[in-house]
């Protein structure tokens, strides 16, 4: 990587990231999800180290960086095998919007844990009737005396089983127009009325994906993060981080799974060669790690388009970003596993269990044809079908 695109400071972050990574890989993140256990120790280890929170406020415990540091931190780690979901989910998204919208109270409260690693937090906003039309989440919250009554279903929501509170996307109605509009409230794990149901997934990882129902929760007043009237501004603060981080969450897979491949090419011989001097491998492979760097390069766009606070151009870049590495990560997942022949599916070679993993990154947090509906209309000028 050149010194022009990352600084000393962030080469020197992706090689201790890098080696914490290899100190647990693959297997362990295999092992875990076999178990039904949760990666605690390689949390616990990046926290103490200092990445959980790179991206979080100094004042507060973090490592005053932004999302360009965290993205290298997730990044890294899925390149070695183990990624933490949850990353993209506590520092990234919460701790993004605590920071920018929380009050000195809330901030104080959750920023601290989140980045040393004592606390997590979860990310409601997926409805089971809106799908990708954050139009129509149908959460509401309405104010009886001083607090709030929250009502409504969430559903693919990650890590709800093992944070300590939950950021809920609802909906407060503006008193001037009768419109609902987007808010924010911190919705802790045992709060009366807040039920979880895990979902059935045909995917192997350590973190869950759970169905939620609100039953009027009552929350006090100052569970409500940021201004009431703040709506989509607040919503996209958090989003556009999740973008750049499932980018890096994409890419990172994406090397795991060409970095085995190629290492098979190498020693695996049929006739005389190993099967890498043949071009029909050779050149596929080639193509795929084109294309993830590709992908790179439009992340670290779009993280330091965000971390200069150039919100508009980070939506595009992110957007782009995430669309650029799924696609290469689907693409690079597929390849190995086809080089590897039969062995790519192996429980043996951690390659096979990629396959389901690598589709999520084009459908969630959003389809890449929603990310093509956003291209077409906000950048090229397109009119919209819908």
């Amino acid at each position: 990587m050149s010194a022009t695109l990352e600084t000393e400071e962030h080469q020197a972050l992706r090689s201790a990231v890098a080696a914490l990574g290899r100190r647990y890989g693959r297997d362990y993140i295999t092992g875990l999800a076999r178990e039904g256990r949760h990666p605690d120790e390689l949390w616990a280890e990046a926290a103490k180290l200092g990445y959980l929170g790179v991206n979080l406020p100094e004042e507060y415990g973090g490592g005053g960086g932004g999302i360009a540091e965290l993205s290298i931190v997730l990044e890294e780690l899925g390149a070695a095998g183990c990624p933490l979901l949850m990353m993209v989910v506590s520092p990234a998204i919460c701790g993004t919007v605590i920071a920018r919208f929380g009050t000195e109270e809330q901030k104080r409260q959750w920023l601290p844990g989140l980045a040393d690693g004592t606390r997590r937090m979860a990310f409601g906003i997926t409805e089971p009737d809106a799908g990708s039309n954050s139009h129509r989440i149908t959460t509401t919250a309405r104010k009886d005396g001083a607090d709030w009554l929250l009502t409504g279903r969430k559903v693919f929501i990650s890590g709800v089983d093992i944070a300590d509170a939950t950021l809920i996307v609802g909906r407060t109605e503006d008193a001037r127009t009768g419109r609902l509009k987007p808010c924010l409230f911190i919705v802790p794990r045992d709060a009366e009325g807040f039920q979880r149901r895990a979902i059935d997934m045909e995917l192997s990882a350590a973190e869950k994906q759970f169905e939620l129902v609100l039953d009027d929760v009552r929350l006090p007043a100052d569970a409500l993060v940021g201004d009431e009237d703040a709506g989509l501004l607040q919503l996209f603060a958090g989003l556009n981080p999740e973008r750049i981080m499932t980018a890096a969450f994409g890419i990172g897979m994406g090397r795991y799974a060409l970095s085995r491949a190629v290492q098979y090419a190498r020693e695996r011989s049929v006739w005389k060669t190993p099967i890498g001097a043949h071009q029909a491998i050779a050149h596929p492979l080639a193509q795929v790690h084109i294309e993830l760097e590709l992908a790179r390069l439009m992340m670290q766009k779009a993280a330091h388009l965000y971390d200069i606070g150039d919100d508009v151009g980070a939506g595009e870049a992110a957007n782009m970003a995430k669309y650029a590495a799924a696609e290469a990560c689907v693409r690079a997942v597929d390849q190995s596993v086809h080089t590897l022949g039969g062995n790519g599916l192996t429980r043996e070679y951690g390659l096979a269990s990629l396959v389901t993993a690598s589709r999520v990154s084009r459908i969630a947090p959003v389809s890449r044809e929603m990310i093509l509906n956003y291209v077409s209309h906000q950048t090229l000028g397109l009119p919209k079908s819908y």
